[in-house]
């Protein structure tokens, strides 16, 4: 599983929008993270689409919470981000994509140890909430 900077910097907004009572807008944002506002955009539409951020347009417009922080999982935040679902492997969730598996249903040594793994992180992101990150 690879976190790029998309699960990095839609944290690192959720945090800052979490913060505040108004919307913020991406340029307020980008310029208070120092990152790209075309790639922060991206990122910010993305959430919202997914029903993590609340988008409001016009001069006072900007992104909002949709939930509570408490209600975020850190999984649904970086599987917003990623646009993708966090596994280890391929194979890791399940033996239908094992490529070390033979006709007759045999699995590969390792895939066992990958599912295991992929547990444990499925469990850690789903039980992480972004209120959790606003404590720590």
């Amino acid at each position: 599983m690879l976190l790029t900077k998309a699960s990095e910097y839609a944290l690192l907004s959720l945090i800052l929008i979490s913060q505040k009572n108004a919307p913020q807008d991406v340029d307020t944002l980008s310029n208070q993270l120092g990152i790209s506002k075309s790639f922060l955009a991206k990122i910010l539409q993305a959430l919202a689409k997914e029903n993590v951020l609340t988008s409001f347009k016009g001069a006072h417009g900007g992104f909002m919470l949709a939930c509570k922080p408490q209600e975020l999982t850190l999984k649904t935040i970086v599987e917003c981000a990623e646009k993708k679902r966090t596994v280890v492997f391929e194979c890791s969730p399940s033996t239908q994509k094992c490529p070390g598996g033979d006709n007759k249903g045999t699995l590969c040594r390792v895939w066992p140890i990958l599912n295991k793994l992929q547990t444990k992180i499925d469990q850690f992101l789903d039980n992480m909430t972004l209120q959790d990150i606003l404590e720590s």
